[in-house]
């Protein structure tokens, strides 16, 4: 027959038991997330300034004209689709479709932070990728600026006119809700008995 101080401490061991594994998995995660930081980080920025290299070919206009579109695409999709996270989450059904959204949102964002890895990027890729950029995809790197800044000026318009809808008709509703709501009066009978009366 077990005693409670020695249920108690029974546990306190589980209880330790497990945290200490939580803790080294998360070790053990983030020591894996920073090797394939490392890895990734030395061979991304050059890979990825060779595809946009080849698609360019030298050409300004090209590099423009990619630019724009890419950085607009990939800048106004991820947005949407986390308003569109934002708006479904406590909705039936909406983290699930909320989750997905993100997914979605961080899947189209990759082409925008690969050349964000170019143009931050202090390691030996990243120099590399901005050189072959100047060389093979002239004007590339400007026009992917401009057009983020234009899909992110897009999106606040239409998240503004989005949240300015749902203010109103919540404001709507609720003044609805308050011009249906019973008046309370004290009710007094339409045929007040008479005194004496049975």
């Amino acid at each position: 027959m077990t005693t409670p101080s020695t249920e108690q401490s029974e546990r306190k061991h589980s209880s330790f038991v497990t945290w200490r594994n939580r803790i080294i998995a998360a070790v053990i995660a983030v020591a894996v997330l920073w090797v394939t930081y490392l890895i990734l980080a030395s061979f991304l920025p050059r890979w990825w300034a060779q595809r946009i290299g080849e698609m360019v070919s030298g050409s300004f206009a090209k590099g423009i004209w990619y630019g724009l579109i890419m950085g607009a695409v990939c800048t106004a999709v991820p947005l949407f689709l986390l308003l569109l996270a934002g708006l479904r989450w406590r909705k039936r059904g909406g983290r699930f479709i909320g989750g997905a959204a993100a997914v979605l949102a961080l899947v189209t964002a990759i082409p925008n932070l690969l050349t964000l890895t170019i143009v931050w990027g202090n390691s030996n890729a990243a120099h590399a990728g901005e050189r072959v950029l100047d060389v093979d995809a002239p004007g590339f790197r400007g026009a992917a600026l401009a057009g983020a800044i234009v899909a992110a000026v897009l999106f606040l318009g239409v998240a503004f006119l989005l949240v300015r809808r749902r203010f109103r008709r919540h404001r709507a509703e609720k003044q609805r809700a308050e011009q249906e709501k019973p008046r309370v009066s004290p009710e007094t009978p339409v045929n007040p008995p008479e005194v004496g009366a049975n």
